[in-house]
Order: C-alpha cells, then sequence, then structure tokens
C-alpha cells in the first residue's frame, strides 16, 4: 500500500485549460532543465574515467537552493548520486537529486544507490532516461517510489541519450556503438595516389581525433592499415586512457600497435565479440575498405568526418569508400547531421544515416 507521503506526491491538482501552466509549474519546469543540464556537464567530465560503468552526472539541490554535483567515479568507486550526496551532508534532507541515468537497485561492486538516496532523505528524484540494464530497468525508480520520493522522468531525455548512448546502445543490443571517422579533403579524398595521407587535417582537428580515442573503449583497423602506416593508435595531445586496439587480420608481432586482438570473420561476430568484452564504443579508423565494409553493412551508428579546405582535384586519390557504393540515386545513404563544428581551418562533420534502407552487398 502506498505511503501517505507517495499518495501526496501523486495527487492531481485543480483542472486547468489544456497547454496553461501556472507560473510555479513553469519555474520547476525551468529549473528542472538548468539542473539536468549541470547533471548532464558533471557527467561528460568524466566521460574517459569511467567505462565500462556510464559516466553519470548527479545533482543534488537543497531546500536552500545550494547545488552539490557529483559524477560517476572509475570502476568500483561511488556513483554519481553517492558523490553527489556526500557532498550534500546533511542538507540533503529534503533535497531534489537530479541524475542522467536511473539510479541502480541492485548490489554490485557498490550498494545500490537508490537506497543511498532514501537514507539521505530525498524529497524528489527527478531522472533523465531509465537504465536498459535488465538488473535495474524501472527497479531503481520503483524503489524510490515505494520510499515515497517524488520521481519524475524524462527531463533533458534526448540529451541525456546522446552523452549516454554508447552505454546505453550496449545494454540494449549487447554491441557497443560504432563511429566511424575519416579526414578527408573537400573532394573527399583520404590519401595521395602514392597512400600519403599525413596530414589531411590541421593540429586542432587530430587533437579532436584523439579526444574520440580517448573516449572509446576500442579502435578498430584493418591488416593493411597497420602494414601500410603502423599506426600507435594511442591517445596523445588529450589527457585519456588508451583503448583496446584490434586488428581485422594479422598485424603482425612487430607492428606499433601490439599488443593488439586480432580478430577475423563477419563484422556482426566482431561487434558481438567486442560487446561480450564490455567495449561500450568502437573507433573505425580503418582505411577506405574497412570504412566501406562497415558502411555498406549499416553497422555504423555515427560519421564523425574531419574536413580540411584542400582539393586533390583529381580522381587519382583515395576515396573515403573503396569499391561500388550506391548505383542510383535512390539508392543513395541518407540521414542527418547532428553538428557541424569549425576546429581551426578544418570542419568537423557529424552525421547519423536512417537505418531503414537496406544494406548494400558487401564484396570481398
Amino acid at each position: 500500500m502506498p505511503s501517505a507521503r507517495r499518495a501526496a506526491a501523486h495527487r492531481p491538482g485543480p483542472a486547468r485549460p489544456a497547454g496553461e501552466e501556472s507560473g510555479d509549474e513553469t519555474d520547476r519546469v525551468v529549473a528542472d532543465r538548468a539542473h539536468m543540464a549541470a547533471a548532464i556537464a558533471a557527467g561528460e567530465s568524466v566521460r574517459t574515467a569511467t567505462s565500462p560503468n556510464p559516466w553519470v552526472g548527479c545533482v543534488v539541490v537543497t531546500p536552500s537552493g545550494a547545488s552539490f554535483p557529483g559524477a560517476t567515479r572509475p570502476p568500483g568507486g561511488a556513483h554519481a548520486e553517492v558523490v553527489a550526496l556526500a557532498a550534500a551532508g546533511d542538507a540533503a534532507l529534503g533535497s531534489t537529486a537530479y541524475v542522467t541515468l536511473e539510479p541502480c537497485a541492485h548490489e554490485g561492486r557498490t550498494p545500490p544507490c537508490a537506497d543511498a538516496l532514501v537514507r539521505a532523505g530525498v524529497r524528489r528524484v527527478v531522472v533523465g532516461v531509465l537504465d536498459p540494464d535488465r538488473r535495474v530497468d524501472g527497479r531503481g525508480v520503483a524503489r524510490l517510489r515505494d520510499a515515497g520520493i517524488e520521481v519524475d522522468v524524462g527531463v533533458r531525455s534526448a540529451e541525456v541519450e546522446r552523452s549516454l548512448a554508447p552505454y546505453l546502445t550496449h545494454r540494449r543490443t549487447g554491441r557497443p556503438l560504432v563511429v566511424l571517422k575519416l579526414a578527408m579533403t573537400l573532394d573527399g579524398r583520404i590519401a595521395a595516389p602514392d597512400g600519403d595521407s599525413r596530414w589531411i587535417t590541421g593540429s586542432a582537428a587530430r587533437a579532436d581525433a584523439h579526444r574520440l580515442r580517448a573516449e572509446s573503449d576500442a579502435v578498430l583497423v584493418g591488416a593493411g592499415t597497420v602494414r601500410h602506416d603502423d599506426p600507435a593508435l594511442t591517445v596523445r595531445d588529450v589527457p585519456g586512457r588508451d583503448p583496446l586496439r584490434v586488428v581485422l587480420g594479422d598485424p603482425g608481432p612487430s607492428a606499433r600497435a601490439q599488443p593488439a586482438l586480432s580478430l577475423r570473420g563477419e563484422l556482426d561476430d566482431v561487434l558481438d565479440e567486442l560487446g561480450r568484452r564490455h567495449v561500450l564504443q568502437l573507433l573505425v579508423e580503418g582505411g577506405a575498405h574497412v570504412a566501406r565494409s562497415f558502411h555498406a553493412a549499416r553497422l555504423v551508428d555515427r560519421y564523425v568526418l574531419y574536413v580540411a579546405p584542400a582539393l586533390f582535384g583529381g580522381d587519382d586519390a583515395l576515396g573515403l569508400f573503396a569499391g561500388p557504393g550506391a548505383a542510383t540515386m535512390a539508392e543513395l545513404a541518407r540521414g542527418s547531421f547532428v553538428s557541424v563544428e569549425r576546429l581551426g581551418p578544418d570542419l568537423r562533420l557529424e552525421l547519423s544515416l536512417s537505418r531503414d534502407d537496406p544494406p548494400h552487398q558487401v564484396v570481398r
């Protein structure tokens, strides 16, 4: 039977004409969005440190209006809610907690965060998105509501979904989020006819590409790229951990990418294996053949293209994708730009494609 406190939290107010909100409700909506934005920022601040745990952010706002942010610590450390509650101390009594991901309700390496919120005497919890992990999946919200805490879900949910996309994708599909990164000239070329590609873009774009590596749990290239370019595939120019290095094929014992995980077979099987290894985000940095394989199979979640204001001016330089592409205009892969950013002299384009179109046949 629900407690009196819970019943009061859900008691409907007087009816108003559709679309009309009271001043208090408008103020609450504005405050909720502002505090959730701060929680998202707190989570993003530890983006490269927490994986395979999600980079959750939390802000505890006391009745007096004081704010205490927290973010999930590296694996084995406290979750965002516990960090924020510890910062707030006794002031957390009667507070509102804003958390990007549903508080956990199970015992893992740390105790359940839902229980910590209940013990702290939090009055209300605002959640960005529910956690699709089968051990949570609504149980955290249910535990809070059963304790008489008011819970609202969905504030800035689209932004939270984007922030936590690698984690959410892994929990929903068992596979990592796949990011394909390519640097190209304005006429769509990634290397000169002699194979040289250093450097198409400037230092700011290259630093951003290393940030992408730091945010990824694994980076993947083909054995041909290893043989031709001998890349180290490490994180430089920015703080962060080196990702797991994955090579499709045999990298060879003396490659700079060693130690590396060598995988063969269908790309679906490769992604399943990486998902089992708790890879939340996979950065594909392979050449034109690997890029086309992932693109043609519709396995890319996000495309990140660094475009330099440069032109090869011919058709003999290497293009983005090797092999045949769409044969007709009707077969074009279409999508939408997620973001466009200027990095020094270059542009950073991020786009996602529609998954409704059938994949191209991959010729091997």
